[in-house]
């Protein structure tokens, strides 16, 4: 490419690890980036079980978009949600902020718009049962979460406060087991003395899930060790039970004996499956590409699309291989997709097609617990749970960021204590805070005023 041609476009549509790393691979590229994000921030997933229950704040989780490409001079970031797409003409229909309309032209195209919490079927139990995908969510679980022991200290009724002391977690994967753990080392240690009138250590946290065991994914005996965890923990572990109903008072879940159960529960929290967003669909419609069950789209082994080797979809809206939906699939597809857009521009061979290298997975249970599992490395107990702290503290975007994170970890395991427990209980009326005169005041009395009397 000569030095006065127009560099090719590049269209990246999501910001989180997948749209990051492929930012970043083409950040000395031949091309203009436009990132697109309906958010304005790049956000650590796997740590918001810990936004959610008051160990690190969002700032620690989360980083600026704009910050984090500030010093990529060819890459542009776009706050605006993706309507449609024109693969014919190569463009990205968004919608900024207010309503207003933008298109996008783009001569390659990468599409990392990630999963929503899914519900099978099921949509009205989010009104009840929050999900945890995006940082709003992480601070409404924690409102739900901290006002439940607020509202389980004011209770007078016994069943009452039973209820708000109640629980209720659907779905034991990674998020799901991290969360019934921190609730029980919340109630156990953090808030223990803190309460007058109930005994926290009493909170119940009830973890339901389809299959035979938690943590499945990690294999048979790291499985076995989690479930051992957990108990010890005080989380009652309800493995082959099918969740068939949620309202504001609790659920119903059918066992394997096919018998269904009634469990009061003022929170219920949705860990279980996920979905590809509507985006996906009508990316797929427009390039008339296939779909798995989850709405992923499939790709070709290069993650591009069929007939369109000018689009590729990476991170967890992608369906190749049955590859796992976490972020290091994300970050290694994402990187890929960029190093083929580049070597492309330059007119160099494409890359073989992706390989995805295995780095181990983790998942956090309690202070000193956690699982870990690295090819045949299989770690547990305290091992596991040091491992969980330098692969977290090896990812976390941003020196600042990780930094942060390490100080308020050794701040909180050795005191037992957590900061970031600020949330609202229900919207603020300012009008209230402003004091208005009455329209018509009463006339003042002589006795009153310091006048004559008695």
């Amino acid at each position: 490419m000569s030095e006065h041609s127009t560099p090719q476009r590049v269209v990246i549509i999501g910001g989180g690890f997948a749209g990051l790393f492929a930012a970043r691979a083409l950040r000395r590229a031949p091309v203009q980036v436009t990132v697109i994000d309906r958010v304005a921030h790049h956000l650590f997933q796997p740590l918001l079980y810990q936004c959610a229950t008051g160990i690190l704040s969002e700032g620690q989780i989360a980083a600026s978009l704009r910050d984090l490409f500030k010093r990529h001079r060819n890459v542009e970031f776009v706050l605006a949600e993706v309507a449609d797409f024109d693969t014919e003409g190569r463009r990205v229909l968004a919608r900024r902020p207010g309503g207003t309309e933008m298109s996008f032209p783009y001569d390659h195209l990468i599409v990392a718009g990630g999963v929503h919490q899914s519900y099978f079927g099921h949509d009205e139990f989010a009104q009840w049962a929050p999900g945890m995908k995006s940082l709003s969510d992480a601070l409404s679980i924690r409102r739900k979460v901290f006002g439940a022991f607020e509202l389980a200290e004011s209770a007078v009724d016994p069943e009452e406060r039973r209820r708000w002391l109640t629980f209720a977690l659907v779905g034991a994967g990674p998020t799901g087991v991290e969360l019934a753990g921190q609730l029980r080392e919340l109630a156990t240690h953090t808030l223990r003395a803190e309460y007058r009138s109930i005994d926290p250590e009493e909170a119940r946290v009830l973890l339901f899930d389809g299959g035979e065991s938690p943590l499945a994914m990690f294999g048979p005996k790291l499985s076995a060790k989690a479930a051992a965890a957990l108990r010890k923990l005080g989380v009652e572990l309800h493995m082959g039970a099918v969740v068939t109903q949620v309202d504001e008072h609790g659920l119903l879940a059918r066992g394997k004996d096919g018998q269904s159960t009634r469990y009061e529960a003022a929170t219920v929290l949705w860990t279980a499956g996920v979905q590809a967003p509507a985006m996906a669909g009508r990316l797929a419609q427009a390039c008339g590409a296939q779909s798995d069950r989850a709405g992923r789209i499939e790709v070709l082994p290069d993650l591009t699309v069929p007939q369109h080797p000018e689009i590729s979809v990476v991170g967890d809206m992608m369906s190749l291989d049955k590859l796992p939906g976490v972020a290091e699939v994300a970050m290694q597809t994402g990187f890929y997709a960029a190093r083929r857009v580049r070597l492309l521009v330059e007119g160099r061979d494409a890359p073989k097609p992706f390989r995805y290298r295995d780095l181990g997975s983790a998942a956090y249970i309690a202070r000193g617990q956690a699982v870990l599992s690295a090819g045949p490395l299989k770690l547990s107990g305290l091992p596991g749970w040091i491992g969980w702290l330098f692969i977290h503290i090896a990812f976390l975007t941003g020196y600042r960021n990780r930094l942060g994170a390490i100080l308020t970890w050794v701040y909180t395991f050795a005191r037992e204590v957590r900061r970031e427990r600020a949330f609202i209980a229900q919207p603020i009326d300012r009008s209230k805070d402003i004091y208005a005169p009455p329209a018509n005041p009463p006339a003042k009395s002589e006795g009153a005023s310091g006048g004559e009397s008695g």
